[in-house]
């Protein structure tokens, strides 16, 4: 199987949490109307510095159902169990206390509560494509690395499905996790990024995406998706950043690959305002993936700034035990 190590295991949920949590005091302010520069406190939440938001928590409850078991089922039902361990009883927070939920998560959540299975927990409407379910995706992308095409897709389209079922939010999920890969396996970013385009579009064309996905659902990803396109040319003022799923992934695939380093990546995801905690967040996981730890990765001084940061090393640390075990 796919061997990857503790520290990038640790990269990636660190890189989540930091950027989630230099988003967290900016979330819903415009653009142009602030400018972030270091971890700050405070602001939209007023909460301290280091406090991470729902997109560290869901994220956390997904490791550490990985770190406790490693097969689909059972990483479904304790990644729900999770869920409803945050929502009611405030575990995998920062302080103790829920601050921020989305909509559809909250809908998810109550049906899971109600016993709804978590293969049918998530809504499938076209409105529910809130960025929720990417958000906290990442860590997946160690458990399907060394699956078969097919059968990566359907685990990934199954974690989001527990509270975004909807094509639009599945895709955006399968897409993101199929670059982080390729990340975590040591490639250029830019050469990563095409070969994600060229894969992701000959499933839809012709493998085992076709059937999934309608041209009305795939419209809104092709300017990200096809061959050739180069994303990262794209001006600034063309890069939406509210909480429309697509529009999260496109933006933080565009901060990730117009800089040069992990600091500038989610420092530029959160300054493009409104959804800034899961902008950066999402940004993080990948900038975290490629760049690691130091030097032109995550700087140590942020992790130490996190709340909790012991906790998160923890669960990554059970990830790669669990890992190892199989």
């Amino acid at each position: 199987m796919e061997k990857f190590t503790e520290k990038q295991i640790e990269s990636v949920l660190f890189g989540v949490a930091v950027g989630d949590a230099l988003g967290v005091p900016f979330e819903f302010r415009p653009r142009g109307t602030f400018h972030a520069v270091d971890m700050e406190g405070h602001g939209t939440h007023s909460q301290p510095p280091g406090t991470w938001s729902d997109d560290t928590s869901l994220t956390l409850c997904l490791a550490w159902a990985m770190s406790k078991h490693w097969d689909t089922e059972n990483i479904l039902k304790e990644t729900a169990r999770g869920f409803l361990r945050w929502r009611d009883d405030a575990e995998f927070t920062a302080h103790g206390a829920v601050f921020d939920v989305g909509n559809a998560t909250a809908r998810a959540i109550h049906k899971l509560r109600k016993r709804v299975p978590p293969k049918k927990s998530g809504g499938d409407t076209v409105n529910d494509n809130g960025n929720g379910s990417l958000m906290r995706i990442a860590p997946i992308a160690f458990f399907v690395a060394d699956k078969p095409q097919a059968e990566r897709f359907d685990i990934v389209r199954q974690v989001s499905s527990i509270t975004h079922a909807h094509p639009i939010s599945v895709l955006s999920c399968i897409i993101y996790v199929e670059y982080l890969l390729r990340l975590l396996k040591g490639d250029d970013k830019f050469a990563a990024f095409e070969a994600m385009q060229k894969e992701i579009m000959d499933a839809l064309m012709n493998g085992t995406l076709k059937n999934y996905f309608r041209n009305e659902i795939t419209d809104c990803f092709m300017p990200l998706i096809l061959p050739g396109n180069k994303w990262h040319t794209v001006d600034k003022s063309d890069i939406k950043s509210g909480g429309f799923v697509v529009d999260t992934l496109k933006a933080s695939i565009w901060c990730f690959l117009t800089t040069e380093n992990y600091r500038d990546a989610v420092l530029e995801a959160v300054n493009l305002g409104e959804d800034t905690d899961t902008t950066a967040a999402v940004t993080g996981g990948l900038a975290g993936a490629y760049y690691g730890i130091g030097n032109n990765g995550i700087p140590p001084k942020w992790i130490e700034a996190l709340a909790k940061h012991e906790t998160i090393s923890d669960i990554a640390k059970g990830v790669f035990a669990s890992s190892e075990n199989q």
